[in-house]
């Protein structure tokens, strides 16, 4: 199938959030609408945006966490639009898509139209709305890019996620279930679990239970084979004392940055600790990662996270949704353009 040559490919004026300068925090953010010129190259697909999330790397990003992002760029990694422009068979295709260097290195999502490549997009299930497809790229991708580093966990293991509640957590007990593993959860504060699951998930109330203590005592003494780690530092010994022989622990964030942690209980468990940081992914090995999930979500073992309409901004609003996700809002916050 040959594509179509840059001459013959469409140059639209796209309207554009453009962040001009770091800032201190989301508050201070004066994010403006642009016009800007894009047209794509060879390999590449021209895309009318319908809908973008934001995710909290936007905001760390635009407040000079990332010493990489630069300015002034048009901000947003995850998107759902059409293809209006592409090589010979893609144009009028629904697609949705994430990356790790769109919105950061390079110009993002938060825009009417946005350019990638080829071979980052996933087609969106007929099922799943603009928005939802939108609300699926960075919690997703890093949920399992995290368990396909650790190795898939089989039935019969088990997975414990501490932060389970959160967005990362919940894809995380999706994608767990799905493969047929047993979910433990931690949570902060007396909650149940509020995501979709495959099968029960036991939740630990981490402010009035020995975390540790529970896990073996609801696994016969074994531990977790997986921790999915979301929150870093503040559950770090607890996840580590958790781990069974030969457990690994998938680890995401951090408050503070240094721990302490015993070397002899970690050799001679036999542990593994695997690092995910998904900006280091391209758009394109992002796109590997989203069709791996593809099947989970044709078939309804994973679902897209209900956005509620309150969470859904137009582009002049932009600040608007950088400071709900800014103040840990739990809703998954979209920009519709």
């Amino acid at each position: 199938m040959k594509p179509a040559s840059r001459s013959d490919s469409q140059s639209v004026q796209a309207r554009c959030v453009r962040l001009p300068a770091k800032v201190t925090d989301a508050a201070s953010l004066a994010p403006v609408i642009e016009a800007h010129a894009l047209s794509r190259g060879e390999n590449d697909l021209l895309i009318e945006v319908r809908a973008a999330a934001v995710n909290p790397s936007d905001v760390k990003a635009a407040t000079g966490l990332m010493p990489y992002a630069v300015f002034p760029r048009t901000p947003g990694r995850d998107y759902a639009g059409v293809v209006i422009d592409g090589p010979q068979g893609w144009i009028g295709r629904e697609v949705f898509g994430s990356s790790g260097d769109l919105g950061i290195r390079r110009d993002g999502t938060h825009a009417s139209h946005l350019v990638v490549e080829l071979d980052a997009v996933v087609e969106k299930p007929k099922s799943i709305s603009w928005e939802e497809a939108a609300g699926i790229g960075v919690p997703f991708v890093t949920a399992m890019e995290g368990l396909r580093r650790a190795g898939i966990p089989k039935a019969g293991e088990t997975v414990l996620v501490m932060g389970v509640n959160g967005k990362v957590g919940q894809a995380a007990v999706q994608i767990a279930t799905w493969h047929g593993a047993r979910v433990i959860g931690v949570v902060r504060k007396a909650e149940a679990y509020e995501g979709h699951a495959n099968s029960k998930v036991e939740v630990i109330d981490a402010s009035a239970t020995d975390v540790a203590a529970r896990v073996r005592e609801l696994t016969g003494g074994k531990g977790a084979d997986i921790v999915f780690n979301t929150v870093g530092d503040p559950y770090f010994q607890a996840a580590h004392q958790s781990l069974a022989l030969r457990g690994r622990q998938i680890l995401i964030a951090a408050v503070d940055r240094i721990v302490q942690f015993n070397i002899l209980e970690f050799y001679r468990g036999q542990h593994t600790y695997v690092g995910i940081d998904t900006l280091g992914l391209s758009s394109v090995a992002t796109g590997t990662v989203l069709r791996e999930l593809a099947p989970g979500f044709a078939g309804g073992h994973l679902k897209p996270f209900p956005i509620k309409s309150s969470a859904i901004y137009p582009l002049e609003q932009a600040k608007a949704a950088f400071i709900a996700v800014a103040g840990s809002s739990r809703d998954r916050v979209i920009l519709r353009p």
